[in-house]
């Protein structure tokens, strides 16, 4: 009696330990193939939302999922939402016509770094409080711009910056890393970024680092105008361990024929670095030409101090301007020749689509001579710069420590192409990198670069993030001819647990919030 007993009692636990949990979602997705943004290989599992968290990622059979609705995902990729370390979104996100990102929300973007190369918008209080009164596309996350604060602080002019205005500096920094923003940009190749030393540098970034934050930077050089490549890398990396805190370098890159095929260097100097416990990483797009404002491309900065209107005044004075069209000159030839510089946006319509070889001949001036006709237009003239080698780019994104960016900006493909591009060209056509190795360098590792919580990763607990593309059809658009054409092949987009991209189209909602380093909730 007692062993039938027994029996009876093991056949109840049996019975009992083989019912489904039951959850309940607000979406499934189901029969999608699954790169949580760690893992290199996929998995066949099904995730659940409810609210604004995954709340299950796991095998079917576990579990019994009621969900109000279930995505299909069969034969498409679903992964982590992309992280975009290096943009300029926030000239956007500002007007509430354009915010909705949807250029970034169509490549599979759902956050965007904004305040990079040093120009942040200030104070970031009045910026975040301007973004959710409107609503964002997109969720935003902070950094506090050197040179927005230089200018504050010290102006625009070459000079050297004195202990109380860099203690002034300092508090600045503080006061905007106590609103939420994560780090400390620097656009050192920029004016008036440019005119500081080291020495301030590492002391906003002392602030940072005491706030946990990141110390990212456009190089004081990529190429050779200045200190040159390698020099500037090495202030990177000084920067970083003498005020103890991680750097990131944005765009990583070899700009100019001076510094064509010096990337196995760069990254030699860099991993060394590595193994010596210092914490650098960098961003890369996946173009061959850069883009920026053909004054930063080309007039050399102490020509720039004070601003255009000196700028100006120099250039009409018969004793300066023999070198400033000399040194022009010298960085048209850094960028490859004024054939290489094509304008991509401009107040002029009759400039824009031409090289700048092309419009010196139709003035009949030299290509110096001539860049200084077209800045007297306007302020927004900005051109693409066709200055990379194919070798260097592919260098660079093999590194484990190199993660996807777009530095998106009005006027270039870059803005409405770069993660769908690098998925079609380096991961499908060359074969650079694998489909992991491509979603895990555009999320999970970004969100850990820049300390971002919970996001980055499907894991339950983790904000629904997340992306569905079809591999076969994911890709880009835009060109130079058209820099402004979304990429197709996004199915589905969800921030924060809700739908802003339906069967690939944008349905107008917009579901992103401003991060701060205490969003954890």
């Amino acid at each position: 009696m007692q062993l039938k007993s027994f029996l009876f009692l093991l056949l109840i636990i049996s019975l009992c330990s083989c019912q489904k949990k039951e959850i309940i979602a607000d979406i499934l997705i189901k029969n999608g193939i699954i790169y949580n943004g760690i893992d290199n290989k996929p998995s066949e599992s099904i995730l659940a939302i409810q609210g604004d968290k995954i709340i299950y990622i796991g095998k079917k059979k576990n579990v019994n999922i009621i969900a109000k609705k279930t995505i299909d995902a069969k034969g498409s990729i679903v992964c982590p939402g992309f992280i975009d370390p290096h943009t300029h979104a926030d000239r956007e996100l500002r007007k509430p016509e354009k915010a909705h990102n949807q250029p970034f929300l169509m490549q599979g973007v759902t956050t965007v770094v904004v305040g990079n190369d040093g120009n942040s918008f200030f104070p970031s209080t009045e910026f975040k409080t301007l973004y959710e009164s409107h609503g964002i596309g997109t969720n935003v996350v902070l950094m506090v711009g050197h040179n927005t604060l230089r200018k504050i602080v010290v102006g625009r002019s070459n000079k050297k910056a004195s202990e109380e205005e860099i203690k002034n500096m300092q508090t600045l920094v503080q006061r905007e890393m106590d609103a939420g923003c994560f780090g400390l940009s620097t656009g050192l190749y920029y004016a008036p970024g440019s005119y500081s030393d080291t020495k301030e540098i590492i002391a906003l970034a002392k602030i940072a680092a005491q706030n946990e934050g990141i110390y990212d930077t456009h190089l004081r050089d990529e190429s050779s105008y200045t200190i040159g490549l390698k020099a500037a890398v090495e202030e990177a990396i000084e920067i970083g361990e003498k005020a103890n805190l991680p750097i990131h370098i944005s765009h990583i890159k070899c700009l100019g024929v001076d510094v064509w095929n010096q990337s196995l260097d760069i990254i030699k100097l860099i991993e060394k670095s590595r193994l010596e416990g210092i914490d650098i990483t960098a961003n890369q797009y996946p173009y061959d030409a850069s883009a920026t404002g053909l004054q930063s491309a080309v007039v050399p900065r102490w020509a720039e101090s004070g601003g255009k209107d000196s700028l100006y005044i120099r250039y009409n004075n018969s004793k300066l301007k023999p070198k400033i069209l000399g040194d022009t000159r010298k960085n048209i030839t850094r960028r490859g020749g004024p054939d290489k510089l094509l304008i991509v946006m401009t107040e002029d319509s009759t400039f824009l689509g031409k090289n700048l070889l092309e419009i010196s001949k139709e003035q009949a001036l030299t290509p110096e001579e001539t860049v200084f006709e077209i800045l007297k237009v306007g302020t927004t003239t900005r051109v693409a710069s066709f200055n990379m080698t194919s070798e260097d780019i592919s260098n660079f994104m093999r590194q484990p420590w190199v993660v996807t960016g777009s530095d998106g900006n009005t006027g270039h493909p870059r803005k409405y192409g770069s993660f769908p591009r690098k998925y079609r060209k380096y991961v499908k056509e060359e074969k650079v990198i694998d489909i992991g190795t491509f979603i895990n360098n555009s999320s999970a590792k970004t969100a850990a670069i820049f300390k971002i919580p919970k996001r980055g990763k499907l894991q339950e607990g983790y904000y629904a993030d997340i992306i569905i593309f079809d591999p076969e059809k994911y890709k880009d658009k835009a060109n130079y001819e058209n820099a402004f054409l979304y990429a197709e092949g996004l199915e589905y987009s969800i921030i924060n647990g809700v739908i802003a991209i339906k069967e690939g189209i944008y349905n107008q909602k917009r579901n992103g919030k401003v991060l701060t380093k205490k969003d954890v909730k």
